[in-house]
């Protein structure tokens, strides 16, 4: 079967009191249409048309730069005159095309690919012009409502400012989600006329169009969070709230422990491994990946960063587009910023900030500790208080430290230097030129005791 696919996006989505399109509200950190064109991508769609409308420029961008490829096309709503309307535009794009078109709302961020393909068998087997995904709500104010025949057929659905008392109570509703027949749709969508409440084109009228000849079948999901669209704040809460228990439960399933799933945040690019520990209060964002046997500890945060095998990030951490490698342990309390490149079974200890600096295999920097600019080799020892002075006030420079490198407590580190092989620098010393290898440098003020001074001094007041 040929699939097309609809998705409307053109709605202003005023209740989120938001100069931010609607659909472009991220849930998991994407924006609730990135989820819907990737259903419909692993769904098989031959092609996808978004309807935009306002803020069309951002949802063009976003779409093109994030989520575009050969099957993703755009068609303009100027003006919002109903759902049927918004369809129309993608005439133009759609009538040739044979088979099916299925209708997506672009704020419907939890609907799978499962319940999709479930709803085109099931379309299929009833084998009518079109169907309709519904499902039953305990209060089910402002949809649309469902009205079946006694075969079960789709004979009406009603919007809630056009129903009845009768119709009101009515359970199922209108989950918005159809397929269609190309043939009927584009010959239909038509005779849609504004008699309603609204004054819009219905896309929903298209069912009583169906009644009059082989009628239009229904597919009921079970679980209703998963069709339900966002209109306001409170709704986008819901829906992340609902992505972070599916995505944490697929992810459990796949062999990752979570000791309390309700505070622990993987976004929707993450990958993670098996056998991988995450803490109460993790977050991991944008395009993180962390490999098998890692330890994420306590409210720590990683975005866009690699965690190799056997690493161990302890608790309170922040990672910024850096990369741990293999048995490196990091924190607690560390901040790696971004191009951090932490070496295989390196330790960076707390309350040490790394930045674009690449720490070689085996050293150790414990805590205390700023690196920035840094080249430092491999089974090198970072003294507590160890500064790295890279920035003159107008440009950074590049301190450079080789292998087995030992550098005392509390130093400085005044770039451009480069420390070679095997250096060694005295605790408290302030370095501005470079430390040959093998060499012992000491830069500080020498020590002077004064005998006697302290009672001296004591006596006079």
């Amino acid at each position: 079967m040929s699939l097309s696919v609809i998705i409307l996006a053109a709605g202003k989505g005023t209740r989120m009191c938001s100069a931010l399109p609607k659909v472009l509200h991220p849930v998991l950190s994407r924006p609730m249409i990135g989820h819907v064109v990737g259903a419909a991508r692993a769904l098989g769609a031959e092609r996808i048309v978004v309807v935009v409308g306002h803020g069309r420029e951002q949802v063009e961008a976003y779409l093109t730069q994030h989520e575009g490829g050969p099957d993703l096309e755009f068609v303009l709503q100027a003006e919002q005159r109903g759902t049927g309307h918004a369809v129309l535009q993608a005439r133009e794009a759609l009538e040739g095309q044979a088979g099916d078109t299925l209708i997506l709302s672009g704020d419907v961020p939890n609907l799978t690919v499962n319940t999709l393909d479930a709803f085109c068998e099931a379309a299929g087997r009833a084998k009518g012009p079109m169907a309709v995904m519904t499902c039953e709500l305990g209060d089910p104010t402002g949809y649309g409502r469902i009205e079946r025949a006694a075969s079960g057929a789709v004979t009406r659905i009603v919007e809630h400012r056009d129903a009845t008392p009768e119709q009101r109570a009515i359970r199922e509703i209108n989950a918005g989600i159809y397929l269609v027949d190309n043939g009927f749709l584009w010959q239909s969508v038509g005779e849609l006329t504004t008699d309603n409440a609204q004054g819009e084109y219905y896309l929903t009228d298209l069912v009583e169009v169906a009644s009059r000849g082989e009628g239009a079948s229904a597919f009921m999901v079970s679980e209703a969070t998963e069709v339900q669209g966002v209109n306001t704040r409170a709704e986008l809460a819901r829906a992340e709230a609902r992505a972070r228990w599916a995505r944490n439960h697929a992810l459990m399933v796949a062999g990752v422990t979570m000791i309390d799933p309700a505070t622990t945040y993987v976004d929707a690019w993450v990958e993670v491994e098996p056998d991988v520990l995450l803490e109460p209060g993790v977050r991991l964002t944008g395009r993180t990946r962390v490999e098998a046997g890692c330890v994420v500890r306590q409210g720590s945060v990683i975005e866009d960063s690699m965690v190799e095998a056997g690493a161990v990030i302890k608790p309170y951490c922040h990672l910024e587009s850096a990369i741990v490698r293999r048995g490196a342990q990091v924190g607690p309390f560390a901040h790696l910023r971004q191009a951090s490149d932490i070496g295989e079974g390196a330790k960076i200890g707390n309350f040490v900030e790394v930045k674009k600096s690449v720490i070689g295999a085996g050293s150790k920097a414990s805590h205390l500790t700023y690196l920035g600019d840094a080249k430092v080799g491999v089974g090198c020892n970072i003294g507590a208080g160890t500064i790295t002075c890279n920035y003159d006030g107008e440009h950074k420079h590049q301190t450079t430290l080789g292998d087995g490198v030992f550098i005392g407590s509390n130093t400085a580190l005044v770039a451009p230097i480069e420390l070679g092989d095997r250096a060694y620098v005295g605790a408290g010393s302030t370095l501005t030129q470079d430390v040959a290898e093998g060499s012992l440098s000491v830069a500080r003020g020498r020590q002077r005791n004064i005998a006697g001074w302290a009672d001296r001094r004591r006596k006079k007041t």
